[in-house]
């Protein structure tokens, strides 16, 4: 079977994303902080039919998440699928205008998006490079595009995140490994703020399937 795995994995676009590779007879390793909320996604996935294990790290913990990736590529016996999306950690976060913004307003976010992308991609990139396949897919919102004023600190790092991922793409054109960049426009799930558009993530995970299969995209965009 092949395995995704799903880094910062949650009951909103981590379970949808799970759900779209898990029904196409995919193994689903799910990594994120929190054991309890793992294990629970792990039974409801178990439920409807699709083996999934829990492998618990925080992103800002390379050590960490380098050895959790590395016990789900020894459980399921590699990992053909990376998707990236940590958004949970960004609910709390303290968000800054761009003219007030400091470099530790920045920090955080770097750490979470960008230097944890770093992290969970050199430890599965080597042996998708050896197998000549696989697919990175990395979520991010759209301010990494259209950035919006008020998430001064969040959109750079956003930007970051995009920058690299889609020089990785480019990088790895050619070695039968993809990478793209999946961009939000809207907020996933019915807890958002009034007046933001919002999205179900049953909407948006079809887009995962969509790059893994056709690897001819850098990028999509998803706008409500």
């Amino acid at each position: 079977m092949p395995t995704i795995a799903i880094v910062g994995a949650g009951p909103g676009m981590g379970l949808a994303v799970a759900r779209t590779f898990g029904s196409r007879g995919f193994d689903v390793a799910l990594v994120a902080r929190n054991r309890d909320g793992l294990d629970r996604l792990v039974d409801r996935l178990g439920a409807e039919g699709v083996t999934a294990a829990a492998f618990p790290a925080d992103v800002l913990d390379p050590e960490g998440l380098t050895g959790a990736l590395a016990d789900a590529a020894a459980r399921f016996g590699g990992v053909d699928v990376l998707e990236y999306s940590p958004a949970g950690s960004l609910g709390s976060a303290p968000l800054t205008a761009p003219s007030d913004t400091t470099p530790a307003d920045v920090r955080w976010a770097m750490d979470l998006l960008l230097h944890g992308a770093l992290t969970a991609t050199r430890a599965v990139l080597p042996s998708m490079r050896e197998a000549g396949a696989g697919t990175l897919l990395y979520t991010n919102g759209a301010g990494s595009i259209d950035p919006n004023p008020l998430l001064g600190n969040l959109n750079a790092a956003q930007a970051a995140l995009r920058n690299w991922v889609l020089g990785l793409h480019g990088e790895l054109v050619g070695t039968g490994v993809q990478a793209a960049h999946v961009a939000i426009g809207a907020w996933v799930g019915t807890d958002g703020p009034p007046g933001v558009p919002a999205v179900r993530a049953e909407e948006v995970a079809p887009l995962y399937w969509e790059l893994h299969t056709r690897r001819d995209e850098a990028e999509r965009v998803f706008t409500a």
